[in-house]
């Protein structure tokens, strides 16, 4: 709260302001009017401009896991050389035919009629295959390509209608394979748009109505943020359509949840203080001004450590994570300039208006009032006693139970998952791939490609075949019906009757292509050690060969994910600690946060191994997650002791470091849970789009910021600053306060004193306000008239 003496200077400011008023320049009005206006007009013109874009991200998005890798990677080389071979960039779709009993010679020959059917439909890009019975008799596929510069979704979905419609009675159908697994992750993302943005808004919108019961306010907040995601939204759809950045709809979902969740969090705190500065003074104006230099700090720190934490990811070997960096930084960069500028603009022109019906009043006497009373009631007070009182004992326990729940991020399953678990809930390719693994090699249609020199191809073939995971090996060849011909250790097979000439293979600057069905599903554990395993022995034989496909992308970007984490990880640790220690004067400080806001990471992912393991039984989980999860809480739960501390460090050079950090926890209690609870919202709202590595990091963000939130932020911090006292500064030197908060005996004293006084009777000296006293002047605003209540409530 403010002292006197604050009190007297502003109302000495408000009187003088009011009297000169009428003698101000027109100009001077003119401008308090016009810039406001300016400011929003700007930005209603940039969100007519983005908000069409949202239904434009398809055609700039890209969600072929090749596309992210770096190039050094050999799935990549050998993915580049694909192309070469074959004229099409078709996308394989295998369609399975499955009966409960042996296909009859009828139903196959409406099985081939029906695949025949599909040559020159809409979407298929090349020859489809002939229906290939298993040895079973229970089963057929087919290959059919699917053009991947089209709409995959919409052909498999139209592949899959013109299949059913045809299939003979008896026989049931699946689209599985790369394309049918492309075709469930493009359903998937289809509800980011709408359901994703809707659930999200719908919660903050909640939310916000519970803490300023307003109207108004709550409108005026999701106005901020959804101005600032179109902008957003603009910028990078131009960047990536340019190529300057990579857009996937993994991207795409986190870059809606910052915005909305950094940008609602920013207007909060802005909230919070301009409500404040209107109990100060008549003038919204002079409210305003002040409000912004007491908000610009925090938000301008905040927003700075998540930015400089995302651009970490541009040191990322995969481009999903690099390319992520600076388009949600993008995100983060619109959100605090809606912030600081709509936002503000937005309540200048409604004024007092804006909070109806709980309008602040112009009381400045009430608030000095208030500054010297001691009060006993409200939440936020009684934590700040608790701190007050035990605060060894407070942070020691916290410490004790969040080292408790970091122990099972041990058993968090961080090692990939098959593709056919990316998508939750049902999947007609996973029920095909099933199938297809029943009655053919589970590899069909995702073969290991070995690109290799033409005098290699026996000896390769071999070294291939020799494998047990490897079921048959082929290899391109233009001249032959259906592309290719098989191999053997003695080279290339013919097809056709006896004396028919072997094809020859496909020659691209001296290297053939051969592809190797493997005996396991391509996506399973097995297939990986398969493709190491060729990898390794074509190694020592052929230095040159190239092996790639579908597995070999996935293992690739498997090491990539895990090589990221070791490095980005202590990267983005001295970064946000250095921007702390410029931002707080301190060394002592910035170490003691980041350290608690690791251990809080270390507890929500232990917390999250145990949720997934047992409770969702999940099958694992991408290595990418907890890097991921590392970045958005470390970047964004350090924001919650950015405006504890900042506002810590603003009571401390007026009332000592141990009253400050009373004052400072009672005034923020408020603005900081509500912001803990909206982005933890946003973030929970993910779970709505049926992505396994979304729904994970959704948990692990929402958990860890609620950790934060109620527990580092409100026990664990305040606790060891007040135990510290004011070494916590260290090695700077704070300016010495009225009132010498920082010895622990004196802070007793002053307890003391206060509980032996009543309500009604004031400190026995106006120089030396008592804890209770300073602690209760903020939480007469969340008990009663709002006065520097986080939460405006």
């Amino acid at each position: 709260m403010h002292s006197s003496k604050y009190v007297e200077e502003q109302s000495s400011a408000t009187s003088d302001l009011v009297s000169t008023e009428s003698a101000a320049p027109k100009r001077l009005h003119g401008l308090r009017t016009l810039l406001p206006a300016a400011i929003i007009l700007v930005w209603l013109v940039g969100a007519a401009i983005g908000g069409p874009f949202f239904g434009r991200v398809s055609e700039v998005s890209k969600n072929d896991q090749t596309a992210y890798l770096p190039e050094s990677a050999e799935a990549t080389q050998a993915q580049e050389l694909l192309g070469e071979f074959n004229d099409s960039e078709a996308i394989p779709a295998v369609v399975v035919f499955v009966a409960e009993t042996e296909l009859t010679d009828q139903q196959l020959a409406a099985i081939q009629d029906d695949v025949s059917s599909l040559a020159g439909m809409a979407g298929v890009d090349g020859d489809v295959s002939p229906a290939i019975p298993s040895k079973d008799g229970f089963a057929a596929q087919a290959f059919v390509p699917i053009d991947s510069s089209g709409d995959i979704g919409d052909a498999v979905a139209a592949l899959e209608s013109a299949l059913a419609a045809g299939a003979p009675a008896g026989v049931d159908v699946y689209v599985t394979g790369p394309a049918g697994f492309s075709a469930d992750l493009v359903e998937a993302f289809s509800g980011i748009d709408g359901l994703l943005l809707g659930v999200a808004l719908a919660a903050v919108f909640v939310i916000l109505v519970l803490v300023y019961r307003s109207l108004l306010l709550p409108v005026a907040v999701l106005a901020t943020s959804m101005f600032a995601l179109c902008v957003a939204l603009l910028t990078v759809w131009w960047l990536a359509k340019a190529e300057i950045v990579l857009l996937s709809g993994q991207t795409q979902g986190v870059l809606f949840i910052l915005v909305i969740g950094a940008a609602t969090d920013y207007s909060l705190l802005y909230v919070s203080r301009y409500r404040e500065e209107l109990r100060m003074t008549r003038d919204k104006w002079h409210a305003t001004r002040a409000a912004l230099r007491g908000s610009l700090e925090p938000i301008a720190a905040s927003g700075g450590t998540v930015i400089a934490g995302l651009l970490c990811l541009l040191l990322s070997d995969l481009k999903s994570n690099s390319t992520l960096g600076p388009v949600a930084s993008i995100g983060i960069v619109f959100a605090m300039l809606s912030a600081l500028t709509l936002l503000p603009a937005i309540l200048f022109a409604f004024g007092r208006a804006g909070f109806w019906p709980r309008r602040p009043k112009y009381e400045p006497e009430v608030v000095e009032a208030e500054a010297g009373i001691p009060n006993r009631r409200g939440f936020w007070v009684a934590v700040a006693r608790l701190v007050q009182r035990h605060p060894r004992l407070v942070w020691m326990i916290t410490t004790g139970v969040l080292l408790v729940g970091a122990l099972g991020a041990t058993q968090l399953n961080a090692v990939g998952v098959a593709q056919s678990e990316l998508v939750l809930g049902e999947s007609q390719a996973r029920d095909g791939q099933q199938y297809l693994g029943e009655h053919f090699p589970e590899g069909s249609g995702s073969p290991a490609y070995v690109v290799v020199a033409e005098a290699e191809l026996e000896d390769a073939a071999a070294i291939m075949l020799a494998n047990d995971g490897i079921d048959s090996v082929t290899v391109t060849a233009a001249d032959s019906p259906s592309g290719t011909a098989p191999v053997t250790a003695d080279g290339i097979q013919p097809m056709g009757p006896p004396g028919t000439p072997a094809p020859a293979p496909t020659v691209v600057d001296g290297d053939v292509l051969l592809q190797g069905t493997l005996t396991h599903a391509p996506d399973s554990d097995a297939a990986g050690d398969t493709v190491r395993e060729l990898r390794s022995d074509l190694e020592q034989a052929h230095p040159d060969a190239l092996v790639g496909g579908v597995t070999a992308t996935a293992i690739d970007t498997k090491d990539a994910s895990i090589h990221d984490g070791n490095l980005i990880i202590p990267i983005v640790l001295v970064v946000i600690m250095l921007i702390l220690m410029l931002l707080l004067r301190s060394v002592l400080a910035p170490v003691l946060l980041i350290l608690t806001t690791v251990l809080s990471f270390g507890t929500a992912m232990g917390v999250a191994a145990l949720a997934f393991n047992t409770v969702f039984d999940f099958p694992g989980a991408d290595p990418a997650v907890p890097l991921y999860g590392f970045v958005f809480l470390v970047a964004l739960g350090i924001d919650y002791n950015i405006f504890l501390m900042t506002r810590v460090r603003e009571e401390s050079l007026a009332h000592g470091t141990r009253q400050g950090v009373l004052r400072g926890l009672t005034i923020t209690g408020g603005v900081i849970t509500s912001a803990g609870l909206v982005l933890a919202a946003t973030f929970a709202a993910l779970s709505v789009i049926p992505i396994l590595f979304l729904v994970q990091i959704a948990f692990i963000v929402a958990f860890g910021v609620l950790l934060d939130t109620f527990v580092v932020r409100t026990l664990l911090v305040p606790a060891l600053a007040y135990d510290i006292g004011k070494a916590i500064w260290w090695p700077s030197n704070l300016p010495r306060a009225t009132v010498d908060g920082n010895d622990r005996q004196t802070a007793g004293r002053i307890l003391a004193e206060e509980q032996g006084h009543s309500r009604a009777t004031p400190p026995k000296h106006a120089a030396e306000p008592v804890a209770g006293a300073e602690v209760s002047s903020a939480s007469e605003t969340s008990s009663g008239s709002g006065v520097n209540s986080g939460s405006g409530a």
